[in-house]
């Protein structure tokens, strides 16, 4: 017999995509391609419900389609269980509070983790909708076995009903770098380390404008780009900006993979992190990567970054001149990047999710 499913399409519309909308992204083209196979095709039916006026993602195996009507909040509650047939999937930490058959995936519980780097009104929401999310689903799915932990651990979700399905890396096989204006340096420029962030407190970017002066003296540039959402983050005043540092603000696919490329090492400080993509995609990209010591950082890159304590600007500067000063360090670390990437796959993603829908 033919089952049915309906994926939720509300992280569809138009909006800066950060990780957690490029999660939902590549794990629907990957289930899409695995759905053109005519076997599976006449097991599951699959389709994207979504908002509308929701640009519509270039699909072969699962339909589209628009509510009639909706839009806001209440559109998840509401408009979508109506237009739901068999399991429903959200892909993006919201969706029904009350739906059956649904499988959410819910990517952290950074609020509960670092509190104050949210403001106050996203944290108590957010803790209800987590809760009500967690309880009700069939099944909870989430990124990375540290998320696995802390969603027990905070009382959210018992371990058992949890299944850990994480981001993958071949998405940035699709960047073009040769079109970004960062791909060629100037002559006259320093080398950098690149950073990806933005004034969130749990971003923990000051850990290394603490040690601008000392990276300076090394002959090092720091390069930011990014910024913070100011509906959901508390924000931290970092003071006057380094003469050494370099805000880039929001940049496309390509940018991101030139500074990769061109970085001396790629900077990611955070406190604490879900999955933590850009340090995948900076591993697979050949950049070496310094990261904390904690969250998940450990469990997505293994060996093949450095890692320093997030809270110690001295351990980041000793990190740092190592990457400056030892070139077989920094030749080993290019060549384990990519083979740690491998290890995370959107394609094996959505296999997993595929057994997991066909399972109830």
């Amino acid at each position: 017999m033919r089952s049915d499913l309906t994926i939720n399409g509300a992280f569809l519309r138009q909006q800066p995509v950060t990780g957690v909308q490029r999660y939902g992204r590549e794990i629907v083209a990957e289930l899409d391609r695995l759905l053109q196979d005519s076997k599976l095709k006449s097991s599951l039916a699959a389709k994207i419900v979504a908002p509308p006026g929701t640009p519509a993602p270039p699909l072969h195996a699962i339909a589209f389609e628009w509510t009639a009507a909706g839009g806001g909040p209440s559109w998840n509650q509401f408009a979508l269980p109506l237009a739901s047939r068999g399991v429903l999937l959200s892909l993006c930490n919201y969706g029904p509070l009350f739906a059956s058959n649904h499988i959410v995936c819910l990517h952290d519980v950074n609020a509960a983790i670092e509190p104050e780097s949210y403001r106050w009104a996203y944290r108590a929401l957010g803790r209800i909708i987590v809760t009500l999310l967690a309880r009700n689903a069939t099944r909870v799915v989430t990124v990375s076995g540290f998320s696995a932990r802390m969603l027990n651990n905070f009382g959210l979700c018992p371990v058992e009903k949890i299944t850990v399905i994480p981001n993958g890396h071949e998405h940035v096989r699709r960047w073009r770098p040769s079109l970004s204006s960062y791909a060629e340096m100037h002559v006259d420029q320093r080398p950098f380390i690149f950073m990806l962030g933005s004034r969130a407190r749990h971003k923990n970017v000051g850990v290394l404008f603490s040690i601008a002066k000392e990276i300076d003296a090394l002959g090092l540039d720091i390069v930011v780009a990014g910024g913070p959402s100011i509906n959901v983050f508390s924000t931290v005043d970092m003071g006057p900006i380094p003469p050494n540092v370099r805000h880039l603000g929001f940049v496309t696919d390509d940018d991101l993979a030139a500074l990769f490329q061109n970085a001396l090492c790629f900077a990611f400080p955070s406190l604490t992190e879900g999955f933590g993509l850009p340090a995948l995609e900076a591993l697979a990209l050949n950049c070496p990567v310094i990261a904390s010591n904690t969250g998940s950082l450990p469990e997505v890159c293994g060996n093949a970054a450095l890692y320093a304590d997030p809270t110690s600007p001295r351990e980041w500067l000793d990190q740092i001149k190592r990457i400056r000063t030892e070139s077989e360090l920094v030749r080993m670390l290019r060549a384990e990047g990519p083979r740690q990437a491998k290890r995370f796959s959107w394609a094996k993603s959505a296999e997993l999710y595929l057994d997991l829908i066909l399972t109830l």
